[in-house]
């Protein structure tokens, strides 16, 4: 979704200075960080001063009017340096290309390049010829491997590893098939060599990501899965975490198998990242979702008797063409039934192209804001909740570094994944990327205030 990140690299080389600024989820991320890779393997060198670049690249997300917003207003801001700063070239990647095409040309003349999510692997040989015309759009299939260079940009210890692209889903609401192109995963030894390399890097936390985690390997259709991708992983040397995020609820890929891995590698993170959306029936066809209530209700009920600390984190639309007071009364008995760790929530805004687009029954906004509002405060109770049931225990906590506002640390639990969950304010010292143990003292709505008894070799 739109959950904002943003990253700046500025590159220096004979041929030109490159600016690089990201936005979006984790996913376009790892694209940002192989566009670096690729960059610095042609010369260019990394710096963090925009004002010097000759050319800025702004890698896009446009998966729903939000981040296309606030991708327009970072094109917008970046342009200044055409006039106030060295840039002669400003190239716009990514999603927001790929998903209007070349109508961008006439919108945004400021723009000189625009390089879709298909085409972003072949930055530097666009950026090192002679152009004809101003886009470059073609069907995604790339997908990167073992061997494409990327540089890192997350923090302390951690990386993400994409382990597929695409996505083959047919949600109603939902952009990214059009966008990304249809779900591929990349070969299990591919996955692993990463692996390999990033924990020979200093890496100790990984974090696989993809549109869905869950289907990885079906489409090669020669075993590959993700539970044999797991036992893989943890015989990697040096990772300390694996972490698992975008779980696509659908029952039989979580296996038994899978859930007894989970609770006998220690690890892998007890924690599942599942974007279920809604909870009733009528709403979830709409969606174009394939799992039903019951059918949720069940999985999730045994992921929780087979791993009895799993850290459970959800996605909910509210809002959504149909929803009237008797579904939204239902979706906060379903919240309050589970007691998910964690949830985001988002109002459901009509996206152009989208069969949901042209659905009946539209929610007025004015409601949207109530729900989600509502939805949340009734969310913020049960976090509480659960935060305060660690008081008083001692937990290994990875430091992560200063909090913004400086000061005292900050850090995170196996429970909880970077940028879109909570964390843990550290008092006492240690530098980013130790493992400590810390005995958690306070519960916040959101996040848990611990101390630092002594620093995990």
């Amino acid at each position: 979704m739109a959950n904002k990140q943003q990253l700046r690299y500025n590159i220096y080389s004979m041929k030109d200075t490159v600016c690089l600024v990201s936005l979006g989820c984790s996913k376009n991320l790892v694209d940002s960080e192989v566009i670096l890779g690729l960059l610095s393997r042609e010369g260019y060198l990394l710096t963090t001063d925009p004002s010097k670049a000759g050319i800025l690249i702004v890698n896009t997300c446009s998966f729903i009017q939000d981040a296309t917003k606030e991708a327009i207003e970072t094109i917008l801001h970046l342009a200044r340096y055409k006039k106030e700063g060295r840039c002669h070239l400003l190239v716009v990647s990514g999603c927001l290309p790929q998903r209007y095409g070349k109508i961008l040309e006439k919108e945004l003349p400021e723009v000189d390049l625009f390089v879709g999510a298909g085409s972003f692997q072949l930055l530097p040989q666009i950026l090192s010829k002679k152009r004809r015309g101003k886009s470059f759009l073609s069907k995604p299939a790339f997908l990167y491997d073992e061997k494409t260079p990327r540089i890192l940009s997350t923090l302390a210890r951690s990386a993400y590893l994409k382990i597929a692209e695409g996505c083959s889903n047919a949600c109603t609401f939902c952009t990214v098939p059009k966008i990304r192109g249809a779900y591929r995963s990349r070969k299990q030894q591919s996955v692993l060599k990463e692996a390999r390399r990033l924990a020979d890097q200093g890496i100790q936390e990984l974090i696989l990501i993809a549109q869905d985690t869950t289907a990885y390997g079906q489409d090669l259709r020669d075993g590959t899965n993700l539970e044999n991708l797991l036992k893989g992983l943890v015989k990697v040397d040096g990772l300390r975490w694996i972490r698992i995020l975008y779980s696509y609820p659908k029952a039989h890929y979580f296996t038994q198998g899978l859930l007894e891995l989970i609770a006998h590698e220690k690890k892998i993170c007890p924690y599942f990242d599942l974007p279920i959306q809604h909870s009733d029936d009528k709403i979830l066809k709409r969606m174009g979702r394939r799992s039903r209530g019951v059918e949720i209700r069940t999985l999730l009920q045994r992921i929780k008797t087979s791993l009895p600390e799993i850290s459970l984190r959800t996605s909910l639309i509210v809002g959504f063409p149909g929803e009237g007071e008797s579904q939204f009364k239902g979706l906060l008995d379903f919240v309050e039934e589970i007691q998910f760790n964690h949830l985001g929530a988002f109002k459901y805004s009509p996206e152009e192209g989208t069969p949901a687009s042209r659905l009946p029954d539209p929610v007025p906004e004015s409601v949207k804001e109530e729900r989600l509002r509502t939805l949340m405060d009734f969310q913020k109770k049960i976090s509480l909740k659960k935060y305060r049931q660690l008081v008083g225990r001692k937990m290994e906590v990875l430091v992560e570094g200063p909090n913004h506002q400086g000061g005292i640390l900050r850090g995170r639990l196996q429970t909880q994944a970077p940028e879109i969950d909570g964390c843990v304010f550290l008092k006492g010292k240690a530098r980013p990327g130790d493992w400590v143990e810390a005995r958690i003292t306070q519960a916040l709505p959101y996040d848990l205030v611990g101390e630092i008894e002594r620093i995990l070799p």
